[in-house]
């Protein structure tokens, strides 16, 4: 999780290299980049897939190559990273609801909604396991990491091309704003209210 954070941060700071470009230049070779979008990239997609922001809209673009779509079916099919994470708590016998793991409940999906189950099991990890709630602050480290790289793209394509249209053919800076507010585990973020009381 340390390597896939430090990888994250080198992200965020290819930004700063594209940044140092005026719209002019950047247009010089914007049209080489063809699918380089990740709006397109089925790579990326695959991250998020694996990261529970399972969108079929997503799934069923029809740029992919037959082996991409294949590939990408298959990580939408199988359990989130927040899955697997509710799955170990409940084999080290915490009372994970098994609805919360089928459904991957917390992960992204309504988190409006109250799991008070699964936010009371993350409380007591936190109160009484250091280990699983560091483990826990590395995945609160990896949704900020990528909110900061979402917004730090945000910023790069409002400098380089305005509000033209997305080079994947997204809305471009009006469909990123959209995205700025994903958390991969709202729940962490649910709980730290808890500890102010």
């Amino acid at each position: 999780m340390k390597r896939i954070l430090t990888i994250l941060k080198v992200l965020v700071h290819q930004t700063d290299i594209l940044e140092t470009m005026t719209p002019l230049e950047f247009l010089t070779f914007r049209d080489r980049l063809e699918s380089a979008s990740g709006f397109q990239s089925s790579q990326f997609r695959e991250i998020e897939f694996a990261l529970g922001q399972k969108n079929k809209k997503a799934l069923n673009r029809s740029d992919y190559l037959p082996e991409e779509k294949i590939k990408l079916q298959r990580r939408f099919e199988e359990p989130s990273l927040w899955q697997v994470f509710l799955r170990f708590l409940k084999i080290n016998n915490y009372p994970v609801p098994d609805k919360a793991i089928d459904s991957g409940e917390m992960s992204n999906s309504e988190p409006e909604k109250n799991f008070s189950d699964v936010e009371n099991v993350l409380i007591d990890v936190y109160k009484n396991n250091h280990n699983i709630a560091q483990f826990c602050e590395l995945l609160i480290d990896l949704d900020e990491g990528f909110q900061e790289w979402r917004y730090r793209h945000l910023k790069m394509v409002e400098r380089t091309i305005g509000t033209k249209q997305g080079t994947g053919g997204s809305d471009g800076v009006k469909y990123l704003l959209t995205t700025l507010s994903i958390k991969f585990f709202p729940a962490l973020w649910s709980i730290r209210k808890e500890f102010n009381k």
